[in-house]
């Protein structure tokens, strides 16, 4: 098969440059190992982030390295034999989250944020996937006052700084927006401008379904495979096209290694669990429960619980012990039923340690592009990295200045 362009990877990120530039005339095939939205994209909480301007940070408070460090913490664990490999990612990972050096990566971060729930609102139209989408905003939940207290003043400042908008939901106001909830949440802040879908693979599916009514092609093929030229074996044969663009998550790694590049890639590992919600218990928004680390999100499967940051090899087994510590938490919060998984999900966030993705050409190949590191943020931004490396391919000039996230600034 030859096409104009093959794009490797069928998470939300590569599923949305496929479309995007499938609708802009170019011939595409889209490639994976599995169906699209069936890796990282599948587990995610839901939320497309238009408050997220400030990509998750490493702390640099003493108390809070402390606390990481014991290893008993509900919001980061790490597997300690992997430390010694991930400690080059992790002290720089550090010395990009100091408060200056954040705010520098927040300013160019955000030019991609504020696109992010725009353009999945568009291509949830066009792919008649309005079912999936909530646009009620989410709640960041706290137990106490003294940390609620800090995450207004930090809302406050992230809407002086980016527009961004939030209530303030305290007592009664709280109980009305959920009023399963317990009284353990005393106070909440609730980003209003942002979305959330209850289906995220299904999301994917439906991208995915629009990319092909326009002609697309979806194969099953071995992205180890690729070779300059460029050509990548399927199930159905050998995929040849003139364009090739990387869009495979943390295993992007892999490929762009075989290929010479030496790129600061490292994962975080984090796991779900669905339940059922016990009778008469509701939940419209995505709930962060902020001081011990998890989420509660409604899902078309029931409610999915989500775990923070494990720390650990990409492709070690599952070590679900954050899942087991926070669910007494969740169920505490949350009237829970029973368990609806055999077992709990485990997923990868591909991560770079300056917390901004890699969008753009591959430095050294012609006609190589690269669209992968997202972190927590793929779903959020994939319909926006999509349009702009399609942006990129067809001679249009980007919507967003990339030179932040060009693959050459490590």
């Amino acid at each position: 098969m030859k096409v104009d362009a093959i794009v490797l990877g069928g998470g939300i990120v590569g599923t949305s440059v496929a479309l995007q530039l499938q609708r802009r005339g170019v011939k595409v095939a889209l490639i994976d190992r599995k169906a699209p939205g069936n890796e990282t994209s599948l587990g995610n909480a839901g939320l497309i982030q238009r408050e997220g301007v400030y990509p998750y940070a490493c702390p640099h408070d003493f108390a809070s390295l402390a606390r990481y460090a014991g290893n008993r913490a509900t919001d980061v664990r790490y597997h300690p034999m992997a430390l010694p490999k991930m400690a080059p990612f992790l002290l720089r990972y550090w010395h990009h989250s100091r408060e200056d050096r954040h705010a520098l990566i927040a300013k160019a971060y955000s030019t991609l944020i504020a696109h992010s729930v725009s353009e999945h609102r568009e291509l949830i139209d066009v792919a008649g996937a309005q079912a999936l989408l909530r646009n009620n905003g989410w709640i960041k939940a706290f137990r106490t006052d003294k940390t609620f207290e800090k995450s207004v003043a930090e809302a406050l400042r992230w809407k002086d700084e980016y527009g961004i908008e939030f209530d303030v939901l305290q007592g009664e106001a709280l109980r009305h927006a959920e009023p399963s909830l317990s009284s353990v949440l005393r106070a909440a802040v609730r980003y209003s401008s942002s979305d959330s879908v209850s289906d995220p693979a299904g999301l994917v599916r439906a991208y995915a379904n629009l990319f092909e009514r326009l002609g697309g092609t979806v194969l099953v093929g071995d992205a180890s495979t690729l070779e300059p030229g460029w050509r990548v074996k399927t199930e159905t044969g050998i995929a040849e096209a003139e364009t090739v663009i990387l869009a495979m998550g943390p295993w992007s790694g892999d490929l762009t290694a075989k290929l010479g590049y030496s790129l600061p890639l490292e994962v975080k590992r984090g796991y779900h669990m669905h339940y059922a919600a016990m009778p008469g218990a509701t939940l419209s928004h995505p709930v962060l429960d902020a001081e011990v680390g998890y989420m509660i999100t409604p899902m078309v499967r029931g409610i999915r619980l989500t775990t923070g940051v494990e720390l650990g090899f990409r492709d070690s087994p599952k070590t679900p012990v954050q899942l087991q510590a926070v669910e007494p938490f969740a169920r505490d919060v949350f009237p829970l039923g029973k368990r609806l998984d055999p077992e709990p999900w485990l997923g990868r966030r591909p991560c770079t340690p300056d917390m901004m993705p890699v969008i753009g050409p591959a430095p050294r190949h012609k006609n190589l592009w690269f669209a992968f590191g997202h972190a927590h943020h793929g779903l959020t931004l994939g319909p926006i990295t999509g349009r702009l490396i399609a942006e990129l391919i067809t001679g249009v000039t980007p919507t967003v200045d990339l030179r932040p996230f060009r693959a050459d600034r490590f």
